[in-house]
C-alpha cells in the first residue's frame, strides 16, 4: 500500500492548505493552529491503518494458538487506541462525539 502522505514536508504542505480554510482555522487557539493537529493525526492515521492492514490483520489470519490470536487481537486494539485518540484530538473531528 502506498503512503498518501510521505513525510513532514508533506505534512506542512497539507497544514498550510487546510489553514486557508475557515471550516478548520475557527478551531485555532491561540498557540496551536487546528490546521497542524489535524494534518499530523491524518498523518499518524495513515500509519495505523497501514499497520492493521499490512501487519496485524495477516497475524490474526495466520495465529495458529490461542496465544497468537490473543496477542494479534491486542495490537489491534492498541492501534485502535492510537486512532481514537487522532479522531478525538483535532477540533475538526469533535462532532463525531457529540449526543444525537
Amino acid at each position: 500500500m502506498n503512503k498518501v502522505i510521505k513525510d513532514s514536508q508533506e505534512i506542512k504542505a497539507l497544514a498550510e492548505k487546510l489553514q486557508k480554510y475557515e471550516c478548520v482555522s475557527k478551531f485555532d487557539s491561540d498557540n496551536d493552529p487546528e490546521a497542524w493537529r489535524l494534518a499530523h493525526s491524518l498523518f499518524d492515521l495513515e500509519e495505523s491503518f497501514k499497520e492493521i492492514l499490512d501487519n496485524s490483520l495477516p497475524a490474526l489470519r495466520e495465529a495458529n494458538s490461542e496465544e497468537e490470536l490473543h496477542n494479534a487481537l491486542l495490537d489491534i486494539g492498541e492501534e485502535l487506541r492510537h486512532i481514537l485518540y487522532h479522531i478525538k484530538d483535532p477540533k475538526f473531528f469533535s462532532y463525531l462525539f457529540e449526543d444525537s
